[in-house]
């Protein structure tokens, strides 16, 4: 789960089939093919077309005019014109209509970024970049305007990097943007999360004029989640992106401008991440099981379809599946609304993709936050946040703006069905035969430097052992290997897992011998996947929600011993069970005959406790003010 991404490319408005034009229209693209249009009057009725709707028969004036007329001033109309089709998904005629204006005017910088864009949604990712690039070579910093068209070639340089996971890079030319303005929101959160993707501690480094101050107040939600254990800023740190990001709530929530809420309860999970994601891998099951004699299912999705068996499964698992990826975000608030939803689980909050400018226009009387993102949202219009007691105690609710909607025992559903490969041997994957072996299979991300520095004087206190860890970018494991040495920890004492298939993942939980959790963001899905393989796992619990996950389960588990509540207490734990491996065995052997039949992965009991929270709101909502 990584967080919404802030630095994006122009998307595309959802688009009107063509309809024929009407007389006056085509009289009008009569007179822009005689030639006899002035430049400013093109653009006045083309920009008047478009607003009504009409944008192919506004394209279709631009090529009508372009075909008839050698006005030195072409280059604009040819920019508008590629501004147009891209906005109409038309990107191969968008991309011809940059590289035409271009071809009159070379220096024509806006063209040049949006020429950029085009490729980019085309599939061209190098060729994106060098249009930025040949930007960016070509802009002086003085002028504002230049610099404008700099810093704008910059940071989608640095964003379309980042996604294509050349991490260096992308630091270096967010560092180059910051360098030349400091106050900007969006490039300060990358700065941050890609620091702590890379394990480039500390995460909070000043660069140029930015304060240490800046960092910590332009940090992302989702970073933070990984940043700080201080509940007071994670809430801060939602609530400065929601202000910044999100549109006010409508005046009259679009839920009553639904239909009459009858019948068996509707429930809708609203997600992008119905895949092969870790937020999908958890959830078949609670769409499965839901009972529908009360409850109907619906998937508001915008997922990827990328064919994977976990996906058609989730699918199947759904009453109707609304695929909502093309619309806006007001457009697909109204369809919601129009489904007479009782209730919408929010899967993502502030996670990468996430869409709540959704949420905030209300298309339900009852929203919940769940699973995707452990922590408050801040989002107007979220009620509830789906806990338990563990993982959201009461002197945590002050620092959430959802109120708290308790479940019994644990507040996690997961997976019974998981597909396990056969166990692999130690050799496979490079462990030694008999050493004890740690291991942490979240994302670099969640790594911080005051627990890492932990579990190498861990390593240290016990000799004959090893750190097993998610090979996931090349920055992260060298940062990692340097800080193993500064502690007089051996390179090969750190041993990297590539990323494999999930049944291959699962299997090879098998082999280590403890898992250590890290903190403030605990596992979550890894977690889970961790003891239903029966690998125990040791854990820090701390004063916010995401620090709490881990405990959740393992006091649902039956397993309270391995929570811990200090570092000092996490690290003699550790220490003490590397040293006793006669009781890392009972450990195993207990999650091996009882583990699965524990409270934690009861998911029948699990689908009746979230049931049971939500059956009353639903019921209560509908016995409120009818629909106008």
């Amino acid at each position: 789960m990584s967080t919404i991404s802030t630095l994006q490319a122009p998307g595309h408005a959802p688009s009107l089939p063509p309809a024929a034009p009407d007389t006056q229209q085509a009289a009008e693209l009569a007179r822009a093919r005689g030639g006899h249009m002035p430049l400013n009057e093109l653009l006045d009725l083309a920009q008047t077309w478009q607003t009504q709707g009409h944008t192919a028969q506004a394209v279709q004036l631009y090529a009508d005019w372009l075909g008839h007329n050698d006005s030195p001033l072409r280059h604009v109309a040819c920019f508008n014109q590629g501004t147009l089709l891209a906005s109409l998904q038309r990107d191969e005629e968008a991309e011809a209509a940059y590289r035409q204006a271009l071809a009159l005017f070379p220096n024509f910088q806006q063209a040049r970024l949006n020429l950029g864009h085009a490729l980019e949604r085309k599939g061209q990712p190098d060729e994106a970049l060098a249009q930025w690039q040949a930007v960016v070579d070509t802009t002086a910093d003085t002028h504002h305007d230049a610099l404008s068209l700099r810093l704008h070639a910059l940071n989608n340089m640095a964003r379309l990097s980042e996604t294509l996971r050349r991490y260096d890079r992308a630091e270096a030319l967010m560092v180059q943007s910051l360098g030349l303005k400091a106050a900007q929101f969006d490039v300060l959160q990358h700065y941050v999360h890609i620091r702590q993707k890379q394990c480039e501690w500390p995460v909070w480094q000043p660069v140029a004029e930015v304060s240490r101050n800046q960092l910590l107040l332009g940090t992302s939600p989702l970073a933070m989640l990984g940043a700080s254990d201080d509940p007071a800023l994670q809430l801060l740190a939602a609530q400065r992106f929601v202000h910044e990001r999100l549109p006010a709530a409508p005046a009259v929530p679009l839920h009553t401008l639904g239909p009459k809420r009858e019948g068996k309860i509707k429930i809708g999970y609203l997600s992008g991440d119905l895949c092969l994601h870790a937020v999908g891998l958890l959830t078949p099951e609670l769409l499965e099981l839901h009972d529908r004699e009360r409850f109907e299912v619906y998937g508001l999705c915008w997922s990827k379809d990328d064919g994977t068996p976990q996906r058609a499964r989730l699918i199947k698992a759904m009453d109707q599946h609304v695929r909502i990826g093309h619309l806006d975000d007001t457009t697909a608030a109204r369809l919601i609304a129009s489904l007479g939803l009782d209730i919408v689980v929010d899967l993502q909050g502030l996670t990468n993709g996430a869409r709540p400018g959704i949420l905030v226009q209300r298309p339900a009387p009852v929203q919940v936050s769940y699973l995707g993102f452990p922590g408050t949202c801040g989002i107007p219009g979220v009620d509830y946040i789906l806990s338990d007691r563990f993982v959201l105690p009461p002197e945590l609710e002050p620092f959430h703006t959802e109120r708290p909607l308790h479940v019994p025992h644990c507040y996690q559903v997961s997976d019974r069905q998981r597909e396990v490969a056969p166990t692999p041997t130690r050799a496979q994957y490079g462990l030694p035969e008999h050493a004890f072996v740690y291991c942490s299979f979240n994302n670099t991300f969640k790594f911080t430097q005051e627990v890492f520095n932990s579990w190498m004087r861990v390593l240290k206190a016990v000799p004959n052992s090893v750190l097993w860890l998610l090979a996931d970018n090349d920055w992260a494991r060298d940062n990692m290997l340097a800080c193993a040495l500064s502690h007089g920890v051996a390179a090969e004492r750190l041993i990297f897992a590539p990323r494999v298939s999930p049944p291959e993942y699962l299997a090879r939980f098998a082999l280590a011998d403890l898992m250590l959790d890290t903190f403030p963001y605990n596992a979550g899905t890894t977690a889970s996947d961790a003891l239903w393989m029966g690998l125990p796992i040791l854990t820090l619990s701390g004063r916010s929600y995401i620090s709490r996950m881990a405990g959740s389960l393992l006091t649902a588990a039956g397993l309270p011993d391995l929570i811990t509540h200090t570092l000092a207490h996490y690290e003699r734990s550790a220490i003490r069970l590397g040293q006793n491996p006669g009781r890392i065995a009972s450990l195993k052997r207990y999650l091996a005959e009882q583990g699965r039949s524990s409270p934690l992965f009861d998911l029948p009991a699990r689908v009746r406790d979230i049931e049971n929270a939500l059956l009353p709101l639903a019921q209560a909502a509908r016995h409120a003010a009818p629909p106008a």
